[in-house]
């Protein structure tokens, strides 16, 4: 009658774990539990009996006592990831955690429904400060090798003007043009202050395979001198100057440096003399003006990169991951939250994509790993487990009841 108690007990258990299982289908970050079961130390009737010459040995005679629950069992397998389109629900592909800071105690989850609080500081939806490495301000350069920190992402924060230093051009210069043909192209240079200065470059034809550049800034137009302006081609192709640049010195335009004006030398754009329309152009330039955050995006490798109001981009934090010897050592504290116990290892903090890690997909969620027809068929296991203990209970009562009936 008592091991059939036992066995009652261990299947409410196991009834337990499977209901909870089952309640946390949709639990982003959730892992599955299994129950696991073992015999209770049993009864030794008869020992076993050695062999001899003339007799053969004799095994043991044992009954058992029950059973007990050993433990449960963690699965931490990959979840389905659910795409959701928000900058910043993020799911780990790998065996990673994202790792959280609540009122001082270091916690892990699997689950990357983050937000911003009122002070841009990023959180996950119980509140628990999310960890990682903030970049340089300046540089946007990052150091994972540094101690985490609390992640702050400075929404609305300014970045400094950068001054312009390099221009490049490309496209083409028309072969048939006469000598004395002009081709004009104009852009837009930063000073020292983030000021926008209109530069306008003319490319004037002066030998058969020969053009002499030329440039003003400003409005009207104030003359530059320019060094190594001349270009010369051969089979279409610019090959003068040398180094493919243009010098501009520093203290023509007001409040710049020297500024290099790069003539092809690039295979995606290059410079050419062809017989074809004029397209000369600059495009790029590697000055801005003073600029705003306004958004972010979070890469596969955890950087984040902010978006800023003058166009350009720039990383500003990056999240860290942990990983684990032993995941199923954690202790869980939440859902979708583990704190770490004596058998689960340390926590091994590092990027994304190294030790096992895994990579971030920004804009999904990863689902609860609960697979309702395996969990319904425990479920099923569980309740006839319980069920046949039960008929033992009965049984065992209908005995002593023909005990006590024995004498009459």
């Amino acid at each position: 009658m008592y091991a059939a108690v036992s066995g009652l007990r261990s299947h409410q258990t196991m009834m337990d774990v499977v209901g909870n299982n089952i309640a946390n289908v949709n639990t982003h970050g959730y892992k599955r539990n299994s129950t696991i079961f073992e015999d209770v130390l049993s009864q030794t009737v008869a020992g076993a009996g050695t062999p001899t010459d003339n007799l053969g040995g004799t095994n043991p005679a044992q009954v058992g006592l029950g059973v007990t629950v050993a433990g449960t069992a963690q699965n931490f397998s990959q979840g389905f990831l659910q795409i959701t389109n928000r900058d910043l629900d993020l799911a780990i592909q790998g065996d990673g955690f994202f790792v959280l800071d609540a009122a001082g105690e270091r916690m892990f989850t699997r689950a990357g429904t983050f937000f911003l609080d009122a002070e841009n500081r990023m959180v996950s939806s119980e509140g628990g400060l999310v960890q990682g490495w903030m970049a340089d301000p300046v540089t946007g350069a990052i150091n994972s090798t540094f101690q985490t920190d609390d992640l702050s992402i400075p929404i609305g924060d300014q970045t400094a003007p950068v001054i312009t230093t390099e221009v490049k051009f490309g496209g083409n210069l028309p072969s048939e043009d006469p000598v004395g043909s002009t081709v004009e192209t104009g852009l837009e240079i930063f000073d020292d202050q983030g000021n926008s200065v209109p530069l306008a470059i003319t490319f004037t034809k002066t030998a058969v395979h020969e053009w002499t550049a030329t440039a003003g800034y400003g409005e009207p137009l104030t003359p530059i001198v320019m060094t190594d302006n001349v270009l010369t081609f051969t089979d279409g192709e610019v090959t003068g100057p040398i180094d493919f640049d243009i010098n501009i010195a520093a203290g023509q335009i007001p409040d710049t440096g020297d500024i290099a004006l790069i003539i092809g030398g690039d295979t995606e754009r290059r410079m050419t003399q062809f017989g074809d329309d004029a397209s000369v152009t600059a495009f790029t330039q590697d000055g801005s003006a003073a600029g705003v955050l306004t958004s972010i995006r979070i890469g596969t490798d955890g950087v984040v990169a902010g978006t800023f109001s003058n166009g350009r981009t720039k990383p500003v934090a990056q999240l860290a991951l942990a990983s684990f010897a032993n995941p199923g050592g954690l202790e869980r504290v939440t859902g979708s939250s583990w704190i770490p116990s004596v058998n689960s290892g340390l926590a091994q903090i590092g990027d994304t994509d190294t030790g096992g890690r895994g990579i971030i997909a920004a804009g999904a969620l990863e689902m609860s790993n609960v697979d309702l027809a395996s969990e319904f068929t425990t479920l099923i296991q569980s309740q006839r487990g319980f069920q046949a203990n039960s008929r033992v209970v009965t049984s065992s009562d209908e005995l002593l009841q023909e005990i006590v009936n024995l004498k009459r």
